[in-house]
């Protein structure tokens, strides 16, 4: 066994340990490490700037620049951000030992389900060291012990955290090793981590495209994924002109880079000729490269100023995570529907519509983990959804869908309650 091998079956080993003491934890000594967390980032400032600059320096010698190195970034406000978060998670209902759905059998048992922790995740991300204290705040609260794999551009500063992290519980009385960061940039480790069953129950990847492929197809253990943020946004026949295009414009240049930003406008025929140039206008004014099927380019190309191209078959698949859009002139309902559920990549899609049947059939119809009436896709987020924080967003159907919070950090046991009843 070389060294490699003998730490990461020490850390799991550990996690698996400590998952059995944060699976009983008291709801009081969870939240105590949780405020006591806040309470350190606020006071440990200097030493996340000092770790910090590490990083950065690194990673601008790398030549790294533009958004990966502003997600690099611990700044006063990103941390004031995850310390407020951790308060939030402190005072939300404790979803661990809750039992829903008790119901009286003929037999005089009583049968339910309660909701459990999954036991350890192991979470791999890039980039951000915020979602090191993110993941780590909701493995606290939800029961669950954690391995965390951070990117190796951001090294010192989660290295900096976690201690932060496992002081915090060393002060509940919980278990230090309850939330464990690799420290090790060894790619190696991944493998490891991935494939060890024994000591992880599900993998959670949080980066690009290529690294959750990776995960998913050497995975020995079960992965909560997505893949692609291509959102669609799909103006109807039946619509509030000015409502759409705030809610277009919104969806996709409040932000080009999360994976909830829209990226595919579908119109229909009847709005095409009115809607069309006036989202065009503003999209062009900002600065919006527009991909249109052919009658989006004759109700687009006298538009002076407007970056307006021919989409290809590739466009109606792409998540850009930049200033480009693809846009489709479909003529129902039922091609809208079938376009996303082809294309989309079951992520989140909006309809823009005044018709209620309309939107009934949307939220029925397409198959996405969010599906939205008349607002921007930019809502597909756990802290947006009430979920206080989130893990990440799933687009599996197993066993969580959507922004994943503190339940879907858990699973569901069934109990059965008795007097001492015997099946006859």
């Amino acid at each position: 066994m070389n060294a490699l091998t003998q730490y990461m079956d020490g850390v799991g080993s550990a996690a698996r340990s400590a998952a059995a003491l944060m699976a009983a934890a008291p709801t009081a000594a969870k939240n105590q490490a949780l405020l006591s967390l806040a309470r350190r980032l606020r006071a440990s400032g200097s030493a996340l700037k000092a770790a910090n600059a590490k990083d950065l320096a690194a990673a601008k010698a790398a030549g790294l620049k533009g958004p990966l190195l502003d997600r690099l970034k611990l700044t006063p406000d990103v941390i004031a951000t995850v310390a407020e978060g951790c308060e939030q998670i402190a005072a939300m209902p404790d979803p661990v030992g809750e039992i829903s759905g008790l119901k009286r059998r003929p037999s005089g048992i009583s049968v339910g389900q309660m909701r459990v922790p999954l036991g350890v995740f192991g979470m791999i991300y890039e980039s951000r060291p915020n979602v090191t204290i993110e993941a780590a705040s909701l493995a606290i609260k939800s029961g669950n012990a954690c391995i965390l794999r951070g990117g190796s551009e951001a090294l010192h500063s989660n290295l900096a955290l976690a201690e932060l992290v496992s002081a915090a519980l060393k002060e509940a009385g919980l278990p230090p090793t309850g939330v464990q960061l690799i420290n090790t940039t060894d790619r190696a480790a991944v493998g490891l981590l991935i494939t060890r069953p024994e000591h992880v129950d599900v993998i959670i990847p949080r980066g690009g495209k290529s690294l959750i492929e990776r995960i998913s197809a050497e995975a020995k253990v079960p992965v909560i994924k997505h893949l692609d943020g291509n959102c669609h946004t799909y103006v109807d026949a039946e619509v509030d002109f000015g409502l759409a295009l705030t809610v277009v414009i919104n969806a996709k240049t409040q932000k080009y880079s999360p994976c909830n930003a829209t990226e595919s406008l579908l119109v229909h025929a009847e709005s095409a000729p009115d809607f069309l140039p006036h989202i065009g206008a503003v999209l062009a004014e900002k600065g919006v490269e527009m991909r249109g099927c052919a009658r989006t380019l004759a109700l687009l190309g006298p538009l002076p100023g407007a970056k307006v191209t021919a989409a290809t078959e590739a466009d109606w698949s792409e998540e850009y995570l930049a200033p480009i859009i693809s846009i489709k002139v479909v003529d129902s309902l039922n091609e809208a529907i079938a376009h996303i559920n082809r294309y989309g990549s079951h992520h989140t899609d909006a309809i823009l519509t005044t018709n209620h049947a309309h939107a009934m059939r949307f939220l029925r119809e397409v198959d996405s983990a969010s599906v939205m009436v008349n607002t921007s896709t930019r809502f597909a987020d756990g802290f947006e959804y009430g979920l206080g924080a989130e893990i990440g967003i799933s687009t599996d159907k197993l066993h969580a869908r959507g922004p994943v919070g503190l339940e879907g950090l858990t699973s569901l046991k069934w109990v059965v309650l008795g007097q001492g009843e015997v099946r006859t």
